[in-house]
């Protein structure tokens, strides 16, 4: 194996692994882990800034709210590939067609490149 491909598996090895241990055994109730869904409205509230309106409907558990994020992660995904999908197709199709056209034209005339 070439040492240029060694050096930056431990240099990635090293980037995954640093935070695990360096934040080990720490989680939200020390402050770490703390997103701006927890910070943001705290702040705002502290501000005299409040909500406009509130949700129509709130899931029951938060097992249901995270299905619900995942579902919509998921269908948001397949979308995305198919869409990605779709046009790498047609740009293979295309080079394939314009390779058939020069085929035919060296076929035709007798002359290659």
């Amino acid at each position: 194996m070439n040492w240029r491909w060694v050096i930056i598996l431990a240099i990635v090895a090293a980037i995954l692994i640093f935070p695990l241990a360096y934040y080990n055994g720490k989680g939200e109730a020390q402050g770490y882990f703390g997103g701006s869904d927890d910070q943001g409205p705290a702040y705002l509230s502290s501000m005299g800034i409040h909500p406009w309106f509130t949700s129509i409907w709130t899931p029951p558990s938060p097992e249901i709210e995270s299905l619900l994020f995942v579902t919509q992660a998921g269908i948001g995904a397949f979308i995305i590939g198919w869409f990605l999908g779709s046009w790498s197709g047609q740009a293979k199709a295309r080079k394939r067609d314009e390779e058939e056209v020069e085929e035919d034209k060296t076929k035709t005339t007798g002359i290659d490149k």
